[in-house]
């Protein structure tokens, strides 16, 4: 849609599963139960398989070559910077509450970001979200599932009604590097964090816009 990038056949890989215990913790992938748009409706993510096809912000129906399980079993000493972070029904398009990984990456649209880099939308880690129409962080819980969905290329898909998050791709052929930019790439938490500040002055109707700190 925004010619960011090109469409490619897919390659298909074996899906995978893993359960880890205690210290470490994915930062990034999809909660269980969230709902991908797919086409066949809205689908929670555990239930989708290599081979399904996914609708993308850019490219349309896409085939997923890959999708990623893993369980977690969370010690207290294990949370750290894992709080999830919530966001709440139509605070991002989203026609229900959502909860995010911290480093899971959102699509979103500002004037700010257009001024910035001269592309209204970026891609900001949910954790920089934290205080943008009542977006907070909650404590993970014990047992989770999270979902990870691998595409050809990077793809950002639509969950919830119309939250839009990012799939990074996870498949890097040797001849392709140095060769490319990722199609997405994630703002720096700095910038992320004057952004998030732009649009939340843009949700109160425009009051005076703060100014980027130099770096």
């Amino acid at each position: 849609m925004f010619g960011w990038k090109k469409n490619n056949a897919p390659r298909r890989m074996p899906e995978t599963s893993g359960a880890v215990d205690g210290g470490f913790f994915a930062t990034r992938g999809l909660v269980a139960g969230t709902r991908i748009g797919t086409s066949m409706g809205w689908r929670a993510v555990e239930a989708l398989a290599a081979g399904d096809m996914v609708l993308t912000f850019d490219n349309g129906l896409q085939p997923l070559v890959e999708v990623r399980r893993e369980t977690y079993w969370l010690s207290d000493a294990a949370i750290g910077d894992t709080a999830l972070v919530i966001v709440p029904a139509g605070a991002m398009g989203n026609s229900v509450d959502v909860a995010l990984l911290p480093d899971q990456g959102v699509l979103i649209e500002s004037e700010a970001a257009c001024d910035s880099h001269g592309d209204p939308f970026a891609v900001l880690r949910a954790k920089t979200l934290t205080g943008f129409r009542g977006i907070t962080r909650v404590a993970p819980l014990a047992h989770m599932e999270i979902i990870t969905l691998v595409f050809e290329y990077d793809e950002v898909v639509y969950a919830e009604g119309g939250v839009l998050l990012h799939c990074p791709r996870a498949i890097v052929r040797i001849d392709d590097l140095g060769q490319t930019l990722p199609a997405y790439q994630v703002t720096p938490d700095r910038d992320a964090a004057f952004l998030v500040e732009c649009m939340m002055v843009e949700a109160r109707g425009g009051a005076t816009m703060p100014q980027p700190v130099a770096a």
